[in-house]
């Protein structure tokens, strides 16, 4: 039947489809401001801004080296930062207009990078130099192709999307799976996006299966979305589209491996691994436009919610602040005292009203007073950190010897760069200790060196 057909079960004597799934994790609660309310809101385009900064780094890796100066006139889409070596992606302009200047900015999480400020003139004159991909059968076109366009991963990671599909030659590669599982609380994005661009995201997979080699093509979407697997049903294309179970870290790569083929990449291991690749469904429609259109990624699509006076599914410009989608919701609540930039499981906050969006931010959420707070209390023993983590790594374990200081026993003893930072062990943790922050932190001092 091949690794791809639904795992059956018996029900009352009858033969049923058995939802895919992983083990452990969470469900974090769909209230109202959640998923509910978002999810059958149609994308809008969001006005273009007077100024936008875009950042030069706003993607794993090296950041983008600027190819232009004050005063430089520049059209939309145009190529403003190049590569900076292999991981690296380019930047390009999402507005006609002028730079004013190159200035330090602060992005998601509090990160000081360059941007790129551009006066827009409000005339959205394309770059005429955009050209669709003329051969779209050969791989190393597409490849070009999709790295001159600087798409990375649209699902929070923005991981270069030319790296991941440039696998080591010994990497054989049979299995791309679009991730359209977005289990993260209040996001609905992805699911407008499987929704209104179905022929792109299924176009931007088999393109990314062409580059790759993989004759298999598969896209998991979580069971509370069936509208959406309905439509990539119905659309067909020759993938395989699996209805998984609602849980969360459902999405994340290993995760969705092991749910939609059962395998399980190895620790300190990578989806190539298992012959596999992974993208979000987002990241495979802009694969899609910059081989089709030669469109580079100068917008994403992103969710505005919580304690905002009107959510949307937006469309938004590279670069532009966010105080400014804000404002195109109608405004943050009164009682707003929290912003955090991509899902409240693994965002990061933003600590400044003119942070810009980047390719990598999938959410605007506003919280109120009462739903941020977190007291801390002392640990209870309870276990239920190392109940729900997806990976089986016991998670105070690792925050106990990270507080300390001993990182090389994290890693060394506990696997601490297995941790995938999804924030599970957080969200069960009863005496709401900071679990996934101080790993990240022992993460981040180990990479320093």
């Amino acid at each position: 039947m091949g690794f791809y057909m639904a795992r059956t079960r018996r029900k009352w004597g009858m033969r049923v489809d058995k939802t895919l799934t992983f083990r452990r994790g969470v469900h974090p609660r769909e209230a109202a401001g959640g998923k509910l309310e978002t999810r059958g809101l149609p994308i809008e385009s969001a006005a273009a801004p007077s100024v936008v900064a875009v950042p030069l780094s706003q993607h794993v890796g090296a950041p983008a080296k600027p190819l232009v100066r004050p005063g430089t006139p520049v059209l939309m889409g145009q190529k403003i930062a190049a590569p900076d070596g292999f991981v690296s992606a380019a930047v390009h302009s999402p507005v006609s207009g002028i730079v004013k200047s190159i200035q330090t900015r602060i992005v998601a999480g509090g990160r000081r990078v360059e941007a790129v400020i551009i006066e827009n003139n409000a005339l959205d004159e394309w770059d005429t130099s955009l050209m669709p991909v003329r051969d779209a059968d050969d791989p190393a076109q597409l490849l070009a192709a999709i790295r001159e366009a600087g798409v990375v991963g649209m699902g929070g990671a923005a991981f270069p999307t030319h790296v991941k599909l440039s696998p080591p030659a010994e990497k054989s590669i049979d299995t791309v799976i679009l991730n359209g599982a977005e289990c993260e609380p209040y996001l609905s994005a992805d699911h407008r996006v499987m929704l209104e661009e179905t022929d792109a995201v299924l176009d931007g997979l088999r393109l990314a299966a062409r580059i790759v080699g993989a004759k298999t093509l598969c896209i998991g979407v979580e069971d509370n979305k069936t509208d959406a697997i309905e439509a990539l049903r119905r659309a067909g294309g020759g993938a395989h589209v699996f209805a998984l179970r609602t849980k969360y870290p459902q999405g994340g790569e290993k995760m969705l491996i092991r749910a939609v083929t059962g395998r399980s990449v190895p620790s300190g291991g990578l989806p190539m691994d298992v012959g596999c690749v992974v993208l979000n469904v987002s990241t495979a429609a802009a694969i899609s436009r910059a081989v089709r259109e030669g469109r580079p990624v100068i917008d994403r699509v992103l969710t505005v919610t919580g304690a905002v006076r009107q959510a949307k599914n937006l469309r938004v410009r590279i670069g532009v602040d966010i105080d400014s989608v804000i404002e195109q919701c109608g405004g943050a609540d009164a009682q707003a005292n929290k912003i955090v930039l991509g899902g409240p499981m693994m965002g990061l906050c933003a600590y400044n009203p003119h942070t810009p969006v980047t390719k990598g931010v999938s959410g605007i959420l506003l919280f109120a007073d009462h739903e941020s707070e977190r007291p801390l209390s002392n640990c209870v023993r309870c276990g239920g950190c190392v109940n729900v983590c997806p990976v089986g790594l016991m998670p105070l374990t690792l925050y106990a010897l990270s507080r300390k200081g001993f990182y090389e026993r994290a890693r060394d003893e506990q696997h601490l760069m297995d941790c995938i930072e999804c924030g599970a062990c957080a969200y069960q943790c009863p005496s709401r200790l900071p679990l996934v922050q101080q790993i990240r932190a022992a993460k981040s001092a180990l990479r320093r060196g």
